[in-house]
């Protein structure tokens, strides 16, 4: 017993969790209703129009709600750092409004939030629907034009140049990033990503992480450069743009996951289904597929579990860098 006990102390908390998230017992779990759904169902997205999950989500709805003869209808409630979503989604208590988010928004709250209205075991992965490439952006005006530079700036001019905060993971992790090459910059927050990167272009602020896919029609227009990609692989949309990892900044490093969750009481049969649909109508479409790769997203659908362990390893990510701030967690 002592062993076991031993062993089970060894497994990282992050993978406990989503183990856990993943095997609820079926004794708090409402039978699986076979004609589900019943009427509207609701996607409940933690971003804005033109955010990577935004586009998703509305390739999403329409062939879900062909194939399901209900509509399908997307809300946005941007802001809080993904807080106010959330707390809509777990307030409602209804299997018919699911909560779909890029992971990032939530995942280092319990490191920076004391009071959060919610509990981790209150979203249950579903599917997952894309991973969002995501960069470290500039204004065009920037002399830098590689990571590297970008340090060697910042150095020189040590508290005068600023970075624009959205959601939570990513800038949580620039900030370790900041604190580990003694870098001096001053964080302004954003409700609105999109809002971030129209003052990036303006030169309001300095650097953003941003999704590639709001950065793009500023990359477009010659406003903005792309000067590393935060994910592990590059992105087939700018091909010559490195990894972080490859620019030699590897700490950057996290993979944007994107995907549906759903209340604890769904059964797990249930999320199976619709996670099945979902993967269905994405592989049976290619347009689906061409427009995520497009807008800088990877066509990745994948189910409960699959989700739910790619979600315990950017939690491990996340608690590399709040050690390395040295951040202990809130609740």
């Amino acid at each position: 017993m002592r062993r076991v006990h031993r062993l089970l102390l060894a497994i990282p908390l992050g993978v406990l969790t989503a183990l856990a998230l993943l095997a609820a017992p079926s004794g708090a779990q409402t039978p699986a209703p076979q004609n589900w759904p019943t009427r509207t169902v609701r996607f409940v997205l933690t971003l804005g129009a033109g955010s990577g999950t935004d586009i998703g989500g509305r390739l999403l709805v329409d062939r879900l709600a062909r194939k399901w003869g209900q509509p399908v209808v997307i809300e946005n409630k941007p802001g809080g750092d993904g807080i106010v979503a959330i707390n809509a989604f777990v307030s409602a208590r209804d299997d018919h409004i699911l909560l779909m988010t890029p992971t990032s928004a939530f995942i280092a709250h319990p490191w920076m939030h004391d009071n959060l209205p919610y509990k981790p075991e209150d979203l249950v992965p579903i599917a997952r629907v894309s991973n969002t490439f995501t960069g470290i952006t500039v204004p065009v005006v920037s002399p830098a034009n590689t990571l590297d530079e970008l340090a060697a700036l910042v150095r020189a001019r040590p508290g005068e140049l600023n970075w624009a905060g959205v959601t939570g993971a990513n800038g949580f992790i620039f900030e370790a990033w900041l604190k580990a090459t003694k870098l001096d910059m001053k964080k302004i927050p954003y409700r609105n990503p999109v809002e971030a990167g129209r003052d990036l272009a303006e030169n309001r602020v300095q650097v953003y992480q941003s999704a590639v896919a709001i950065a793009q029609p500023q990359i477009a227009l010659g406003k903005i450069k792309l000067l590393a990609l935060l994910n592990s692989v590059r992105t087939p949309a700018y091909p010559d743009v490195p990894t972080v990892a490859e620019a030699g900044h590897p700490m950057l490093t996290i993979d944007g996951l994107v995907g549906l969750f759903g209340p604890p009481t769904m059964p797990a049969e249930m999320r199976e289904r619709i996670a099945a649909d979902i993967k269905e109508v994405m592989e049976g479409d290619p347009i689906i597929k061409d427009r995520l790769t497009a807008t800088a997203q990877l066509f990745n659908p994948g189910g409960p579990a699959e989700f739910g362990a790619s979600i315990a390893t950017q939690r491990a990510t996340v608690k590399a860098a709040a050690d390395a701030l040295g951040i202990a967690m809130k609740q």
